[in-house]
């Protein structure tokens, strides 16, 4: 009998539930994406660096 029933307060909102515009697929795809990648590769390079610089001087 209880799978029958709707979720309590299911369509309503609560107070300053405001969500806004939902994101496009281009800024998904950026925000999820690429952005993580770009920090990764910058964090990888800024890691690597000391290590490159010492290969040179021997």
């Amino acid at each position: 009998m209880m799978l029958l029933s709707s979720p309590a307060m299911a369509f309503t909102r609560d107070d300053g539930d405001d969500p806004g515009s939902g994101l496009s697929v281009g800024e998904t795809i950026g925000l999820y994406v690429v952005v993580p990648l770009v920090s990764f590769v910058i964090i990888a390079a800024l890691a690597a660096l000391p290590y490159g610089s010492k290969a040179k001087k021997n």
